[in-house]
Order: C-alpha cells, then sequence, then structure tokens
C-alpha cells in the first residue's frame, strides 16, 4: 500500500463534520469572551449609600472603583446612575471630569474624562459621590448596583439614620432570583449611633443586577 493511500484511508476517517463544528463553537465562545472584555476590569468596587434624615428626603450615594484597563488609547470614563427622586445633585469625581450626560433608558450616563490616555495593565481608583433628595420617602424602599463589567470584589452598605433603623433588610440578585436575609452579622454601629448594614461578594455575575430592599 502507497504512502498517499494510508494518508487518503486516515483522511477518511477523521469525523470532519464534528471537528469543524467544534472549531466553529469554540472560536464563538473565543470572540464573545472578547466582546464582553469591555475596556477595563473592575478590581475592587464599594457602594455607599447614606440616607441622612428619618424622612429619607436627604441622602448621599458614594462608591470606590479600582479598575484596570484591558485596552489602549482609552481617553474617557464611563459611570452610571439611576433611582427615585432627585440623583446627581453636588455631582464629583476624582479622578477625571464630567464632561457630558445623557439618558439611556431609565439610566443616566456621565462620562469622564481622564485628561490622559490610558493603557493596557493601568490602574485607576475612582472616587465618585453625588446627593439625592426625595429618594427614600417610602415605607420599603430599595437601592440597586448593576455589574456591568467583570469585578473581583463588591461590597454595598446602607447607612441608616440613628433613630430610624431597618425592620428587616435584604438583598436580591434580580437575574439568578436569590435571596439573602440579612441579620445581626451584617449589622455595624458606628460612633454616632447610626446602623451600617453591609453586605460582599466576590467575583459577582457579569450582568447581575444587586438590590438591597428594606422595610423601615
Amino acid at each position: 500500500m502507497s504512502a498517499s493511500s494510508v494518508i487518503s484511508g486516515l483522511l477518511m476517517n477523521i469525523p470532519w463534520p464534528e471537528l469543524i463544528g467544534n472549531s466553529i463553537k469554540y472560536a464563538g465562545k473565543l470572540l464573545r469572551g472578547y466582546a464582553q472584555e469591555g475596556m477595563y476590569k473592575v478590581l475592587d468596587y464599594e457602594s455607599t449609600l447614606e440616607i441622612l434624615d428619618n424622612k429619607g428626603k436627604k441622602a448621599h450615594f458614594s462608591k470606590r472603583k479600582k479598575v484596570c484597563y484591558l485596552q489602549d488609547n482609552i481617553v474617557v470614563y464611563q459611570d452610571w446612575a439611576w433611582g427615585d427622586g432627585k440623583i446627581l445633585l453636588n455631582y464629583q469625581c476624582n479622578p477625571g471630569k464630567a464632561v457630558d450626560r445623557y439618558r439611556f433608558g431609565y439610566k443616566t450616563i456621565i462620562l469622564l474624562s481622564l485628561h490622559e490616555v490610558k493603557n493596557r495593565g493601568d490602574v485607576d481608583d475612582f472616587h465618585i459621590k453625588w446627593d439625592i433628595k426625595d429618594g427614600f420617602i417610602k415605607p420599603e424602599e430599595s437601592w440597586e448596583t448593576h455589574i456591568s463589567q467583570k469585578t473581583e470584589k463588591f461590597c454595598l452598605s446602607v447607612i441608616f439614620p440613628k433613630n430610624r433603623r431597618p425592620i428587616r433588610i435584604k438583598v436580591e440578585e434580580s437575574n439568578s432570583r436569590k435571596t439573602h436575609q440579612l441579620n445581626k452579622g451584617n449589622y455595624s454601629t458606628l460612633p454616632d449611633g447610626r446602623i451600617k448594614v453591609t453586605w460582599e461578594k466576590k467575583n459577582p455575575r457579569l450582568f447581575e443586577s444587586y438590590i438591597v430592599k428594606w422595610k423601615w
């Protein structure tokens, strides 16, 4: 038997349709991975809502995001906000400067100019805050955080007034429909007597919405 006959026989025995199908699936997963990679990943995300009065008319929100850029030549950072009442009052950020703001559905998008070019592997620690008016005036309230980039560590906190503490409080994962009832292990008392409720999660699901709900 000639060498060419042996090679032809081997080639005929290879399951080409299955091999090609698996290659296409692998390529699709690879492309989707790159598409979902985004401009950066979040190394650490801390979100804190502070309710300043017993009626819930005044509140202050702050967040810290430590991000690592995944692409070159990035000059802007995109921030998101939503919620009841008047939001984004006295908006402040560091680093960066808010240069544009527009609505996208029920969300508001804020574009921050970085004033310098960021490349893959660079790290920034963003500190962003704003005030909220008439945002938490009902007996049952909520606050939502959406994970729009791959995140390694997420921590959310709600600080309640000294004389109006939560009767019960929970965190819901909207897409996966999981509920976490918070208990005394999540509570801490600040020096001024206010109650701080904290919940943490490592590697939160991408595109998941985490909603803290409470009755008070």
